[in-house]
Formats: structure tokens, sequence, C-alpha cells
């Protein structure tokens, strides 16, 4: 299954969620709002916050890593992208455009940022095979890497959870693979979290 595909079907799934549900954690397909906080701490354990920072928000939803840096008095440019063209609209109604903030539903638009995150991108496979979405995950990092000038952090579910939890629309990643992955094609400096109490987990590369 060729890559625009495997996205139409993403964004087709997505575009629905937040048609249903809005600009809540159920929009973006999270269980709760804890859950979306715990998914955002530690991704941005990856970045330092006693300085100014650039991020591109790779799969941004409607805009709530914005809140999230916002609520914690960090200074930094952001960019979110999502495939949904719902989802920037409205990321776009609850956050005003302006020199700091900006949303793109187009990769190519794009620019090289100091940091990229990517919070549940690798989750819905909906009907994609294992092999097939494996290297749309891979295509993927690679683009997050282009994008990074310091650093990219990404998570994912994990094969570690439990089987009778696990469902055949959803996708359970090897996290030895891609940190292997990552620490081999990335930068030796790549840390694996898999230490917090949900099913996945969440992988930092900080560039030399």
């Amino acid at each position: 299954m060729s890559s625009d595909k495997i996205l139409s079907r993403v964004q087709e799934y997505y575009d629905e969620k937040i048609r249903t549900h809005g600009p809540t954690e159920r929009g973006v397909d999270w269980n709760s709002h804890e859950s979306q906080q715990l998914r955002f701490a530690q991704l941005l354990k990856l970045i330092d916050h006693d300085r100014s920072f650039t991020v591109n928000d790779f799969g941004c939803g409607y805009g709530a890593l914005i809140d999230y840096l916002e609520k914690r008095g960090f200074q930094f440019q952001y960019v979110g992208f999502d495939i949904s063209s719902d989802m920037i609209a409205k990321a776009e109604e609850l956050h005003l455009r302006s020199s700091r903030i900006n949303f793109v539903n187009n990769q190519e638009q794009l620019r090289e940022a100091d940091y990229t995150v990517a919070s549940g991108i690798f989750n819905v496979k909906l009907n994609t095979a294992d092999a097939e979405w494996k290297k749309y995950m891979l295509d993927v990092l690679e683009a997050m890497n282009s994008l990074s000038r310091i650093g990219f952090a990404f998570n994912a579910l994990t094969k570690y959870s439990d089987a009778e939890l696990m469902r055949s629309n959803l996708y359970y990643a090897d996290p030895l693979f891609f940190f292997d992955h990552c620490k081999t094609e990335y930068s030796r400096f790549a840390t694996l979290l898999h230490d917090y109490p949900l099913y996945e987990f969440t992988i930092l590369v900080r560039k030399e």
C-alpha cells in the first residue's frame, strides 16, 4: 500500500474523531486528559527548557501541545502540522496565528526547527499490514530527523502491551528495534523511555 493511501485512511479516521468529539482528548483518540499530559511530559524531556526554542509538532491535532507549553512558561516558536484539515481548522480556531504560532497541513511546508515531536501518530494503522506500517514509520522518522537541528522525539504503542487488550487496528511497535534504529542511524545520544504507566514508549534523539 502506498503512503498516500495509508495517509488518506488515517486522515478520514481523525477527521471523524474531531467532528464527533471536538477539540478534546477523545477528538485525537486519547483516553484522558491525564494520559495526554503524561505523553507531553515524556516528549519534552528532549528539550532544553532554559532557553527559547523552535518546535515542529508533527501530527499536531488541535494544538494541545501549545497549551501545555504556555502553561509552563516555555519560550518557543511553534509550527503544527497535521494531515487532517479538520484538525488544522480547529487548531486555528483555538490558537491565533502569529509570528510565534503557525499551522500547516502539507508536510512540504515544514521547515527545520530546533526540535520535532510526534505524539500518537504511529498508533492507528487501521487495516494496513504491519510490515507496511513499520516502513511508513521509518519514512516519517527520516523526515523528522531532517527537520530537526537539535533533536526529535516520538512515542508509539509497545509490543509489551497485555495481549488481551491489544486491538487489530492499532500498531504495537518493538521499542528495542526503534531504539536500535535511532541509535545507529541518527545519533548515539538516543534515549528509550519505557517506565511510565501507559502501554507505550517514547524515544528521544539528541544530535551531537
